[in-house]
Order: C-alpha cells, then structure tokens, then sequence
C-alpha cells in the first residue's frame, strides 16, 4: 500500500477534474516544481494508485441520455450463477457498471439507453432471459447533481 500524503491528494484532485492537464500546469496548480510533479505522478502511476486515464463522454450526446441504477437479485448464489451474470453484464453495451454489493440483493448496475423504451428492451431481452435473475428492481435517474467521476 502506497503512502499517500497532502500533496499527492491534492495532485489527485486536479488530476481527477482534468487528466489531460500538462505536468507543468499541474505542478503550478499545486506548488511543485515541474520535475518534482512528474516524479510524484509516475509513483503514483508506478504504485497503481492511478491506475489509467480515460475520456469521460456526455451520455445524452451519446444517444444513451436515460440512466437507471437496478437492483439485481439471483435465485442461486453459486459460483457459476453469479460468474454467468457478470460474463452476460460484461457483454451488454447498456450496463457501464456492474457491481456485487452485500445486502438484500446481489447485484447493483448501472445502465444507460437512449430512452425508456431501450431501457424497457434492455430489461425484457436481456435480465429477462437470464436464469437465475429472480428480482430486478429499477431506480430511475430524474437528475445528477454531483457525479465526482465524470470529472
């Protein structure tokens, strides 16, 4: 486990508002020299504490502006239940994420369409053929105020 002190958090702050950044603007915005901030950014680069960069897309932009979080609750909790599920979420272009959480239900996803009807298809072709799926439960998103990943 990497040691993270007040100046790496505060690289990784801008950092997660801006990847593209240039390592001199970064080490201006946090006080380093330029070399100083690139040593820091490849260990935490190094550590695994950054793991990538990636681009962030605008999903309405995207045609998949409708967002809903689903609960997923499986019949069977075997391990060939549950890798079945994940190896079918992995392949649905709608789930962008997909967690196993611990509580009532197995499974929480997140899915974006283009509207409710690509939800509502989404919902009937894909977790609708799925075995051992006995509980979808679906939280529509009317709003996001904050979503500190999207940057």
């Amino acid at each position: 486990m990497t040691n993270i002190d007040a100046m790496d958090t505060k690289i990784l702050r801008v950092l997660r508002r801006d990847g593209r950044i240039s390592n001199v603007a970064l080490a201006e915005a946090v006080s380093l020299s330029p070399s100083a901030c690139l040593r820091r950014v490849q260990e935490l680069e190094r550590s695994g504490v950054i793991r990538g960069y990636r681009v962030v897309t605008d999903p309405e932009s995207m045609g998949r502006g409708f967002a809903a979080y689903v609960m997923i609750g499986l019949s069977s909790h075997t391990k060939a239940a549950l890798e079945g599920f994940e190896r079918a979420m992995a392949i649905a272009p709608e789930v962008v994420e997909c967690h196993n959480i611990a509580g009532a239900f197995e499974y929480l996803l997140r899915v974006e369409s283009a509207d409710l009807a690509g939800y509502k298809r989404f919902h009937t072709e894909v977790l609708g053929t799925q075995s051992h799926v006995n509980a979808i439960t679906s939280y529509i998103v009317m709003e996001t105020s904050k979503d500190d990943r999207a940057g």
